[in-house]
């Protein structure tokens, strides 16, 4: 009989499909990457930036365009239950950023280049290299119109990934033109695509008027031949254009960073023009988009602030580290595994594992389990499993001479060795200087 002062067993949660935990070891990698990224932003003068996660619904309508997936069908959108406001938790950052520099008069002074880290989020079938809550590294040149800027952030893209050891992905890169070159290539395009409607899909059908750009993109095999002959971008564009894209090339060719030029790269947000670009993989299936980005100099405006030029990429990190492996971005080794032998010296021991950690070395001390201590052979078993370059033994006698036993768990050749608890900062700084 079920006493009814017990109460039910709760239901077991889990994560929700697509939004996944990131859990040691393997958050040592993300970390590791994100040291890398903050590095590299730091070699290059951009500055940190962070954006809330949930933004007004009208800030991506109004940036990315209301005819594009994203809007149409990805974004997790909600009314505030307090106040009626329509909000969405972003789907990417650059249209925030933008928000964020417009809020703050960031560009009062001139030019910012900006980077982030965090968590996007889409409403899509979860599937290899695309989640639901995915991450993004992303670097955001504002208030800079010329091609330099371009050039800047693709080669700290392509930095990025050599420091990454990412070898096997390809650049390509297109222009987009002016507004007033895109759309002398829109009705061109409406008209060829008219003229073949019977081989469109409906999907096709419904975008042709709205957004024929994206037509380019189908991967439909019945519409391919009909792509294939559609009017090209580059044959609207004017010679400043042309010039701003040759000058991007120029720089990329001087520091030899090769490149494939793409003209039915088009991208699919609404706010680009000029130069737009990819670093694509074969490696990971129909995702093998790593880094995409290009410039964008009307979306300020686009968001209710004054006309500035800008330009930038976003990076996917699930990518990134899926690309470059279980066996990169290892983190640096524990330095030290503190074994006890019992409880009441753990004050002595805080104290002197507080001094190592002070003098910059990692540490980790054994805790009391399931009510007790381990063995000392049990503890020695799971300090070497913890990857330690060295054990610190405070055992009964070693308290009693106020010492520590210090044993190397990764060289034999290491002399096991006893140093006062008082000079164990010495021996820490002896051991940072040796490494």
């Amino acid at each position: 009989m079920t006493n009814p002062a017990t109460p039910p067993k709760a239901e077991k949660l889990s994560a929700i499909k697509g939004m996944n935990d990131i859990l040691p070891p393997d958050s040592a990698r993300w970390e590791a990457l994100e040291d890398t990224v903050r590095r590299l932003m730091r070699a290059y003068a951009y500055e940190n930036i962070r954006t809330p996660i949930v933004e007004h619904t009208a800030l991506f309508v109004r940036g990315l365009g209301e005819v594009t997936d994203i809007v149409e069908k990805e974004m997790y959108s909600f009314e505030d239950k307090l106040n009626g406001d329509k909000l969405t938790m972003r789907p990417e950052n650059t249209a925030g950023v933008v928000r964020a520099a417009i809020e703050h008069s960031l560009l009062y002074n001139g030019g910012k280049r900006l980077y982030y880290m965090g968590p996007m989020f889409r409403h899509e079938r979860p599937q290899r290299g695309r989640y639901r809550q995915f991450h993004q590294i992303g670097a955001e040149a504002l208030g800079f119109g010329g091609p330099e800027l371009d050039a800047e952030v693709i080669l700290m893209a392509h930095a990025l990934c050599q420091r990454l050891g990412i070898t096997d992905i390809e650049l390509q890169i297109n222009s987009l033109g002016q507004p007033h070159e895109r759309n002398a290539h829109r009705s061109a395009l409406i008209a060829h695509f008219e003229a073949h409607h019977d081989v469109l899909d409906p999907e096709a059908q419904r975008r042709l008027h709205l957004n024929p750009l994206r037509l380019l993109d189908s991967k439909n095999p019945a519409m391919q031949e009909v792509i294939g002959a559609a009017p090209k971008l580059i044959e609207f564009l004017g010679e400043a254009s042309k010039a701003h894209l040759a000058a991007v090339l120029e720089i990329l060719d001087a520091n030899g960073v090769a490149h494939t030029l793409n003209h039915r790269l088009v991208r699919g947000l609404d706010y680009y023009n000029l130069t737009v670009f990819e670093f694509v993989t074969t490696r990971l299936g129909s995702q093998g988009t790593v880094c995409a980005g290009g410039r964008y100099d009307y979306l300020m405006e686009q968001v209710g602030g004054k006309p500035a030029p800008a330009v930038g990429w976003a990076m996917g990190m699930e990518r990134v580290l899926e690309l470059i492996g279980e066996q990169a971005l290892v983190t640096a080794p524990l330095d030290v595994y503190a074994l006890v032998t019992d409880v009441a010296d753990f004050p002595r021991v805080h104290q002197c594992l507080q001094q190592l950690r002070q003098c910059g070395l990692s540490v980790q001390m054994q805790a009391v389990a399931d009510g007790a201590l381990p063995g000392i052979k049990s503890q020695f078993k799971r300090a070497d499993a913890s990857g330690a370059r060295y054990a610190l033994i405070f055992g009964s006698d070693e308290m009693a001479d106020r010492v520590v036993t210090v044993k190397a768990l990764r060289d034999a050749s290491v002399a096991q060795v006893r140093r006062p608890l008082d000079a164990v900062a010495q021996w820490a700084y002896s051991l940072q200087s040796a490494d």
